[in-house]
């Protein structure tokens, strides 16, 4: 998010329920079978997932994961490598 502060305001000023989590993202290719080579990889990591969402970049359309885990530190540097990896196929 751009602007964590104007959210807060407006979802203060609406009286609605949020909390904050870090996250890990990944950038990845759009192709098939690349979210399960993602999380295929976390789980081989013993990396739980809670959720996950996803985006695209606005500047260049590259599709974006996001995922809630535990370990968000040792999920996105795993994450980075997997991207690496996908990026010289």
């Amino acid at each position: 998010m751009d602007n964590v502060a104007a959210a807060k305001t407006v979802l203060d000023a609406e009286r609605l329920t949020y909390t904050e989590n870090d996250v890990a993202q990944v950038a990845f290719p759009n192709r098939s079978g690349e979210l399960a080579r993602v999380a295929a990889r976390l789980g081989e990591a013993n990396i739980n997932i809670n959720y996950a969402y996803c985006g695209v970049e606005p500047s260049t359309n590259t599709p974006l994961l996001f995922f809630s885990v535990a370990e968000v530190g040792r999920a996105a540097q795993l994450l980075d490598q997997t991207a690496t990896a996908a990026a010289g196929r």
